[in-house]
């Protein structure tokens, strides 16, 4: 990875270009959280077609930590890409009015989700611009991520990169070092975290992922079957939905 970075953030810069140039928009729209891989989608985005065209979009709950958006802010600045704050806690809060409505860490978690995805969607729609996604590979396969949520966008630049090597991107673009040493966080909720969620360490994933995909995936080690057991249960994720489509 390290020795052809150069030509890997070339492609990633054509990919975005290409798409920029084929939909005719007139702008990218991406969400920033705080953290590492919305950062680097930033940051690549601007690279790719100028930061004035780039909007990064904050939206925030009542269970975000407020250094999160302080990072997104110091992050635009330094990108020179306009940057908005939006709280999703009325839209949030709207859904209770749901007959049956049921709140738990897991429900409200990907309906926070799937509401930001939605704002996201409705700037670019309003402006003329196309949503970029901030998934990378190592989420992508074990499916963590919320279906037509934080998975639904209209290009993925870091999406063929694992957790790991999004770091060692981020150091050459030279991503603050705020974003760059706080713990990975969905900000579903109060002091959640992936890793805790996950119950392994991203460098453990990705070797676990990399050793799999070189073996055919067929485990061998208990951590090697965690991983393609999530990888196995969350197919319908990566895959196109279910059609009778030629």
């Amino acid at each position: 990875m390290a020795e052809d970075i150069g030509c890997s953030m070339g492609r990633v810069e054509q990919m975005i270009r290409y798409a920029y140039w084929n939909t005719g928009c007139k702008g990218i729209v991406v969400g920033l959280s705080g953290g590492v891989d919305s950062a680097v989608a930033a940051a690549f985005c601007c690279r790719a077609v100028g930061s004035e065209k780039v909007l990064g979009l904050s939206l925030p709950s009542s269970v975000s930590h407020p250094a999160d958006i302080t990072d997104a802010a110091d992050l635009s600045r330094k990108l020179g890409i306009a940057h908005e704050i939006v709280n999703i806690d009325p839209m949030l809060s709207g859904f209770t009015s749901i007959p049956g409505f049921v709140e738990t860490p897991y429900l409200l978690g990907n309906l926070m989700a799937r509401i930001r995805m939605t704002a996201l969607y409705y700037y670019a729609n309003r402006d003329n611009r196309i949503v970029c996604g901030t998934s990378n590979r190592s989420e992508f396969m074990l499916g963590y991520c919320t279906k037509y949520g934080d998975n639904a966008a209209d290009l993925q630049p870091i999406v063929h990169l694992y957790k790991t090597e999004v770091y060692i991107v981020a150091k050459e673009l030279g991503i603050p070092d705020p974003i760059m040493t706080k713990a990975p966080s969905a900000g579903l909720w109060a002091g959640q975290s992936d890793e805790g969620e996950l119950g392994l360490s991203y460098a453990e994933i990705d070797a676990s992922l990399k050793t799999l995909d070189a073996h055919a995936w067929n485990a061998d080690t208990p951590t090697e079957e965690k991983i393609l057991a999530l990888v196995k249960k969350n197919l319908h994720k990566r895959a196109p939905v279910p059609s009778l489509l030629p």
